[in-house]
């Protein structure tokens, strides 16, 4: 199965492909749409879509697995997020692909086995589960990673 995973902005949008089959992870690609900061809210959300697309068509994902928003502080921030990860479910939609969405605290149990853990330890673990040399680059793409994990996981879980 090929999942992508989503880590939803609307300046930064980490994604990352990975293959599972039998309990095994590998990866195929990862990195970031990226926004650039003076350019109308409108236009970055034109981008992303335009880049997704460009992501859907070139991995042919059988699911894409996106974290859900999570904010405590910044209303305007958490509006933005949703209105890009809008944009982002929709692609998916539009394709036909399964949505899947998970929390924070669900994709740190699947990864680290600790619901609390920190953000380097999540990164350790995706960059062993995956076999890397290092850590992916921006953070953004390593956690679209550890969510395209987490997917996986559940997914061995529901048989």
């Amino acid at each position: 199965m090929r999942i992508l995973g989503i880590d939803p902005g609307y300046a930064i949008v980490g994604f990352g492909v990975v293959e599972y089959a039998g309990a095994e992870f590998r990866p195929v690609q990862y990195g970031a749409i990226l926004t650039e900061a003076h350019t109308p809210f409108t236009q970055r959300l034109c981008n992303i879509d335009m880049d997704i697309q460009q992501i859907l068509q070139t991995y042919q994902p059988d699911c894409m697995a996106v974290e859900k928003l999570y904010f405590t502080t910044n209303q305007k921030t958490a509006i933005d997020v949703a209105q890009a990860r809008g944009i982002l479910i929709l692609a998916a939609a539009k394709k036909k692909i399964p949505v899947f969405e998970y929390t924070p605290l669900q994709v740190k149990t699947a990864v680290v086995g600790y619901g609390k853990a920190e953000k380097k330890q999540v990164m350790n673990m995706t960059k062993n589960i995956l076999k890397l040399a290092q850590i992916p680059k921006p953070d953004d793409a390593a956690d679209a990673l550890a969510i395209a994990i987490c997917h996986g996981h559940f997914c061995r879980g529901r048989k």
